[in-house]
């Protein structure tokens, strides 16, 4: 498909002058040159148009506003001159796979006083010798070439954006597990308290009756600690404490009837 009909499809129902974003990438320019693109996109800010048979900018038109510019696959050589020209802003730059050969033709990137990132892997120029500290020095505003700084770190796009996510789920997992832990332990304790309770309240309930006897056999049949399944320790304790002072009172009949 054509640049231009490419740019067109693109708007979709939008004026050049509401596009902030423009991806053009596969597409064929005709002579080499770029195609559609107008002084009427005064709101974009980011353009890509890789692999697209690219080898000359001198038809980019004015873009006060792009901040970043993708240029990979080409066959660009030189005359980047331009790129200061219309595009003053450009913080990011990508000519990577194209016909950069020497230091000579990145030498008008000196102009983009704003350019902090410049791509230039797999162009013949990065196999010259001391190619990183030659660039470096002669665009002394770059800080990341070919995604790296001149310590060798990566330039952080998406670090950063990993380990918010790795913090955010170490802080969530170990606070749920001692939640549930918390509430296990709580429901462990309430359970035999309340049994406990309820226990001596039947028990209390069933000494006022007057059949002693009855009360005794019915006593034992319920609260025998050993039909009571799952019982604690300590609660099955409590059971035969109860059972046993119920036995004692039974001995002594209540003489004050």
């Amino acid at each position: 498909m054509e640049m231009k009909k490419r740019i067109s499809l693109e708007l979709r129902n939008r004026t050049p002058a509401e596009v902030e974003e423009l991806v053009v990438d596969n597409c064929r320019t005709s002579d080499g040159e770029v195609e559609g693109l107008t002084d009427d996109f005064k709101e974009l800010e980011f353009l890509s148009m890789v692999n697209v048979g690219l080898t000359s900018l001198a038809k980019l038109p004015s873009l006060p506003k792009l901040r970043k510019l993708e240029l990979s696959d080409n066959n660009i050589s030189g005359h980047l001159e331009t790129l200061s020209e219309k595009c003053p802003n450009l913080t990011y730059l990508n000519l990577s796979g194209n016909k950069i050969k020497g230091l000579n033709n990145v030498e008008a990137l000196q102009n983009l006083k704003n350019l902090k990132s410049l791509d230039l892997f797999n162009c013949e120029i990065t196999t010259l010798e001391e190619y990183r500290e030659s660039i470096f020095e002669l665009l002394p505003q770059v800080t990341y070439l070919d995604g790296f700084d001149q310590e060798d770190n990566e330039a952080p796009d998406s670090e950063a954006d990993d380990d918010d996510d790795d913090e955010g789920e170490d802080g969530a997992g170990p606070t749920g597990d001692y939640d549930d832990e918390d509430e296990d332990e709580e429901g462990s304790e309430g359970g035999e308290v309340g049994l406990s309770y309820l226990m001596k309240e039947r028990i209390q309930d069933e000494e006022d009756d007057d059949d002693y006897a009855e009360e005794e056999e019915e006593g034992e049949q319920q609260l025998d600690p050993l039909t009571l399944p799952d019982l604690s320790e300590e609660s099955a304790s409590s059971v035969k404490w109860v059972l046993k002072d119920q036995e004692s009172s039974s001995c002594f009949p209540n003489t004050s009837q």
